[in-house]
């Protein structure tokens, strides 16, 4: 499943079905992950991976690694190191069906941090290296583009 807003049909060439935030004003990427686990209820499932579509170079061993490190709700969020520093790259996550009206109500009381919502929920990291680069390196612009290209010959 694709969350995306606006036209549906501009993402038709990939054949999934693409499905809209739920809620009005587009009130972040919390939003994204409520819509998918509300599609993933329709269609019998426990819990739902989420991962940015402009982050092309995340772990082949993402969700098994996720899977692994779930945190007491059942929530897994990615992480990566930076000179000891911990970075969540909670765009990455397994995310429990269960949660999806607490987190429902918590976008509808006006939240927008992820990592607010994932911590307050005791959400378990799956750490990544990040070497030879920042697996969850993401694109945002021209200069990211061909820093892109100079990593895929790395990867």
């Amino acid at each position: 499943m694709l969350n995306a807003n606006g036209t549906p049909e501009r993402f038709a060439q990939y054949g999934l079905p693409v499905v809209a935030d739920s809620l009005p004003d587009w009130p972040g990427p919390l939003a994204g992950v409520l819509a998918g686990m509300d599609w993933a209820a329709a269609q019998g499932a426990t819990s739902i991976v989420s991962a940015a579509a402009d982050t092309p170079f995340f772990p082949r061993d993402l969700v098994s690694r996720l899977q692994a490190a779930t945190g007491p709700s059942g929530l897994a969020v990615a992480a990566t190191r930076d000179n000891g520093e911990l970075w969540r790259h909670p765009t990455f996550g397994l995310w429990p069906v269960a949660l999806r009206d607490d987190l429902r109500a918590a976008l509808k009381d006006g939240l927008r941090k992820v990592v607010q919502w994932t911590e307050a929920h005791e959400a378990g990291l799956a750490e990544f290296s990040t070497d030879p680069f920042d697996p969850f390196f993401n694109i945002n612009t021209p200069e990211d583009i061909a820093m892109a290209e100079v990593l895929a010959g790395q990867a």
